[in-house]
């Protein structure tokens, strides 16, 4: 009995690994990703070479890569949260030195044939270096000034560089991904109820600095904010992405239109439709219930996620499954927030189902270690 007891307190080794898999996260990951290929399909005309096949060959290698990090053990990811952090930190300085310039952002970083967007990499580099802090950090200490201070350095370090680029979309991530994991870790609400007085002290002094010399944000940013708050001030300009956006969302009804039968799609009305408003795509064609049913899909892999972090009993594995959880949850809230017209448009895609390389594979590398807290937790 007590050599049965050692065993089941034991790790799983070797092909045992893939048998004790989050399964479930894998099946949903994949129906979400099913998703992205039909509507891929849809807006280029019936043409799956355009976009949809892609799509399809990173899916699958980053899936391939998910596996593989599964069956990493957990003291690994430990040992290289900091080594992450750093390199994507020297990444994102090297995108403001020497990155590619595209659409008015300065966001990528060529290494021969791979264009690289290290933001995307800062968002589980972050996940980790947080996780490891504060499984480091005694419990008694977590709340602490001093010990709340070294977190808060290590979100707005990299938060203030991906603002510059700008994208403040990925911006937000950040803090919101960090700001989650440092919730689950046991951090004071006093702390948090600080911070949104900041934050509105932050919204305030933005808008006053508007058309000042001093000014904390690009001009179409601003136009972003306006647009949000009255998109029919100028519904043939800024405001023009969001109102076609509503209209596609509108006319999909209970049911939608039909599988390539979207008019706001299929007669170019909609902007970005392959990736920022992918979502407006298939509300319109498949109507509330197609919507519901992606909405339902992320549930589910949220759900899976907190599941397994609440019955993990390493403290590292767990805080890192909810930060990888979190981060993803804020993704597709700020992706159908956008669309919808509840949150300002800060060029968002939507995880898993817009078309991306560094996005789509980033993404999946941090379920991969998902994965490996899942596989490795204690028993």
């Amino acid at each position: 009995m007590a050599y049965l007891d050692y065993q089941v307190a034991q790790a799983p080794t070797g092909w045992r690994k893939i048998l004790h898999l989050n399964w479930p996260l894998v099946f949903l990951l994949s129906a979400v990703a099913c998703f992205g290929f039909v509507m891929l399909y849809s807006v280029a005309g019936g043409q799956a070479d355009t976009w949809a096949k892609p799509q399809m060959y990173r899916f699958a290698v980053g899936m391939a890569a998910m596996f593989a990090l599964a069956f990493v053990p957990m003291w690994f990811w430990r040992g290289v949260s900091v080594f992450s952090y750093v390199l994507c930190l020297l990444l994102l300085v090297a995108v403001e030195l020497v990155g590619d310039i595209g659409m008015g952002a300065q966001r990528w970083i060529e290494f021969g044939p791979i264009r690289l967007q290290p933001s995307e990499l800062m968002k589980i580099a972050l996940v980790l270096v947080l996780a490891a802090y504060y499984d480091m950090l005694p419990v008694n200490r977590v709340s602490r000034p001093l010990w709340v201070l070294i977190p808060v350095a290590l979100i707005l370090l990299p938060t203030a560089l991906v603002l510059k680029q700008p994208d403040l979309g990925t911006s937000l991530m950040l803090v919101a991904g960090g700001g989650i994991l440092m919730f689950a870790a046991g951090v004071s609400l006093w702390y948090f109820g600080a911070v949104f007085t900041m934050i509105g002290g932050l919204i305030y002094a933005v808008m006053s600095s508007r058309g000042t010399d001093w000014q904390l944000l690009k001009d179409y940013q601003y136009r972003r904010i306006d647009t949000f708050i009255d998109p029919s001030v100028d519904p043939l300009g800024a405001g023009y992405n969001i109102t076609q956006a509503q209209i596609a969302l509108g006319s999909g009804g209970w049911s939608g239109r039909g599988f390539m039968q979207g008019t706001q799609s299929r007669l170019n009305f909609l902007p970005e439709k392959q990736t920022d408003f992918i979502f407006t795509v298939l509300a319109e064609e498949f109507g509330f219930v197609g919507a519901f049913s992606l909405l339902v899909l992320y549930t589910l892999i949220i759900g899976f996620c907190l599941y397994s972090a609440l019955s993990n009993r390493d403290r590292f594995g767990a805080l890192l499954t909810i930060g990888i959880s979190g981060t993803f949850f804020v993704y597709f809230s700020i992706n159908m927030g956008m669309v919808m017209g509840l949150l300002p448009v800060v060029g968002s895609p939507l995880p898993l189902v817009s078309y991306g390389g560094t996005a789509m594979m980033i993404l999946l590398m941090g379920f991969g270690m998902v994965q490996s807290a899942h596989v490795h937790r204690p028993r």
